[in-house]
């Protein structure tokens, strides 16, 4: 399974989707920062699966209509920052989607994830992520689990990752830094959290329009049945 994950900085890298769907192929894509409204319900052979329709910028996940079949689907709120109740831009941070993998004949949840900005402590973004985690868990029970998305974390992984294990996930950087706006804060943005499954590669692929690289996925279920 080959999963797209890209923060489109206020929708304004939207135009690159077709490129990037033609050049990688993937069979499932993760967006943040779109404007959902402006979204086709169908793009260059996927499918809409669903959209977050409470935020000023959006999350969205796109599915290979050839590969899986949409089952359901959830997307929440998490605690929120001081940064989100002032000014308001995300409302629903998680967008979990359950798929049905037609050929392997199992069911599989993928979600979108953005957490809250740098403004806030690392500990809310965290908790935002714990309570993520806990969401998917009741969204497919027992189903491999993958978890992509801006986490805003550019320091202090290693007390992240054992948390995130500690719930019984891996957590999945790619091969190069994802995120280049500011020359203090530049680094690694974009994780993969997992269960279940086996990620066998994370790659950050080329700069476009956004301040974040897209990322690719590679993952498959040798691991965790």
């Amino acid at each position: 399974m080959r999963i797209l994950s890209y923060n489109l900085r206020k929708h304004a890298a939207a135009g690159e989707l077709d490129s990037l769907f033609d050049r990688w192929e993937p069979d499932v894509v993760c967006l943040q920062e779109a404007r959902v409204e402006d979204l086709p319900s169908r793009l260059d052979g996927l499918r809409l699966a669903a959209a977050t329709d409470r935020n000023r910028l959006g999350l969205a996940v796109y599915y290979s209509a050839s590969t899986f079949r949409f089952v359901e689907s959830v997307s929440m709120g998490l605690k929120r920052s001081l940064h989100d109740i002032v000014l308001k831009p995300a409302h629903e941070r998680l967008l979990g989607v359950q798929l049905h993998d037609i050929d392997a004949n199992r069911e599989v949840t993928v979600a979108s994830f953005h957490a809250a900005p740098l403004t806030a402590l690392n500990s809310l973004r965290r908790t935002q992520i714990r309570s993520a985690l806990q969401a998917l868990e009741q969204l497919g029970p027992g189903t491999p689990t993958v978890m992509v998305g801006d986490y805003n974390y550019p320091v202090f992984k290693e007390r992240l990752g054992d948390q995130v294990r500690e719930h019984g996930y891996d957590l999945s950087l790619s091969n190069r830094r994802t995120y280049t706006r500011y020359r203090f804060f530049k680094g690694h943005y974009d994780f993969v959290t997992s269960q279940g499954l086996a990620i066998d590669d994370v790659m950050t692929l080329p700069q476009g329009t956004s301040d974040h690289l897209p990322i690719i996925v590679e993952a498959d279920y040798r691991r965790g049945g």
